[in-house]
């Protein structure tokens, strides 16, 4: 079951052609990592940066059609895999039904002294739940 973050593009997200400066395409997965954290693992990063993290550890992008200054994207985040300490994501934005991007990614949830750490039962639990290729 796909997350969906929407995201109004402002003025501060483009370059002077009016167009998104493609690094605030990171920032905009991040933001989704963060809302889907909070609204469905209910685990804001507000309580995860407590004693732990989740860097992502790669990511890769590709972009299809340029946003502009007050386009409304649709970022659709998807559960790839589930591993013991870390998360395969898929992203895809989409205005209208043009597509924009699509990215993977991996975060990794770690300690304090940046190691990494497995997901607790009732994280992964609900993680399962939102994997694609579930039922």
């Amino acid at each position: 079951m796909a997350f969906t973050f929407h995201q109004k593009i402002k003025f501060r997200q483009c370059d002077p052609a009016g167009m998104v400066f493609y690094p605030r395409y990171f920032e905009m997965m991040n933001d989704t990592v963060e809302a889907f954290f909070e609204n469905v693992l209910h685990y804001p990063f507000a309580q995860v940066m407590h004693g732990n993290g989740v860097p992502t550890v790669q990511i890769e992008a590709q972009f299809s059609a340029p946003s502009r200054l007050g386009d409304d994207l649709d970022i659709v985040l998807g559960i790839k895999r589930i591993g013991t300490s870390s998360l395969d994501l898929s992203y895809q934005a989409l205005c209208e039904k043009e597509q924009r991007f699509t990215a993977t990614s991996t975060v990794v949830l770690i300690d304090d002294q940046g190691r990494p750490t497995p997901w607790t039962k009732k994280i992964r639990g609900i993680l399962e739940q939102h994997a694609e290729g579930r039922n």
